[in-house]
């Protein structure tokens, strides 16, 4: 998948005529055609074909839904639908983060889901760039997604993530990747530190400042799933365990990873700088 950036538009293209829904996961659906239309919306309590087709795309965009796409528009919907509104605000400014399935979030969802048999997103990724300097990840902390990419800076998946709480925030920034840790060893560590040898899952990636400087945050694993896409860590950075391992495989000792509360944060993007 190859990151793109895109002008957006707004919900007036659509309010005095209803295109119909172009992507194939929505097509054919009684339910997301009169959402689009304007003529009802979906939220907790819905339930059905057009709440499993939402929950699909989603979870192919990397947003957290534990229990998969069964249909039933619960609490775990919500949590997901509106970590993707705080992401396609930046180029749907009539998107709102309220949890429900609105006109305006169903076209912007059209807009951005992959088609069916891809993963990841069709365009509004974030460069591969912090300030210049090229990134192996970008943690996006106010949707609760992590996006990898290859040493090339092409897109190469979307995990869900959960962070740090209002009182224990993750910070913000350029970091590296100080050190790999693999099962033993993280669950020598959680033994250690917590008295649980499952609670950083199954890999630890150690990080530092980009300066040198200790974080005392970590991206790792987890053993509590049904929280991913929400504040809920000491201001480390969790992932499922299947997404760590991927995560821990693809980068090395000194990889970049920018750390950012939105993907329209100014610090992503600028002209390539070399990096030493």
């Amino acid at each position: 998948m190859q990151p793109t950036n895109t002008n957006g538009w707004g919900s007036s293209s659509w309010l005095s005529v209803s295109p119909p829904l172009a992507n194939a996961h929505f097509t054919g659906l009684p339910q997301l055609a009169d959402v689009a239309s304007g003529q009802q919306v979906l939220g907790s309590g819905s339930r059905g074909d057009g709440p499993r087709a939402v929950q699909t795309a989603l979870l192919k965009m990397g947003f957290a839904l534990h229990g998969g796409a069964d249909g039933q528009f619960g609490p775990q919907t919500v949590r997901a639908l509106r970590n993707f509104q705080v992401h396609a605000r930046r180029d749907f400014p009539s998107v709102k983060p309220t949890g429900v399935l609105d006109a305006a979030t169903l076209r912007a969802l059209d807009a951005l889901a992959p088609e069916p048999g891809m993963r990841g997103q069709s365009r509004g990724t974030p460069p591969a760039l912090y300030d210049g300097q090229p990134v192996r990840v970008v943690v996006a902390l106010r949707e609760h997604r992590t996006f990898l990419y290859d040493a090339e800076g092409r897109l190469l998946d979307i995990f869900p993530n959960a962070s740090g709480t209002s009182a224990t925030p993750t910070r913000a920034g350029l970091k590296v990747v100080r050190a790999r840790l693999d099962q033993a060893a993280a669950e020598a560590a959680g033994a250690r530190l917590w008295n649980d040898r499952h609670v950083f899952g199954t890999r630890i990636l150690d990080l530092s400042w980009a300066d040198g400087r200790h974080s005392a945050e970590e991206l790792h694993g987890t053993n509590a799933p049904a929280l991913l896409g929400a504040d809920v860590s000491h201001g480390c950075i969790r992932h499922s365990n299947e997404a760590i391992i991927v995560l821990h495989d693809a980068l090395s000792a000194g990889d970049r990873v920018a750390i950012v509360e939105h993907v329209d944060d100014p610090h992503l993007g600028g002209t390539p700088v070399p990096v030493s």
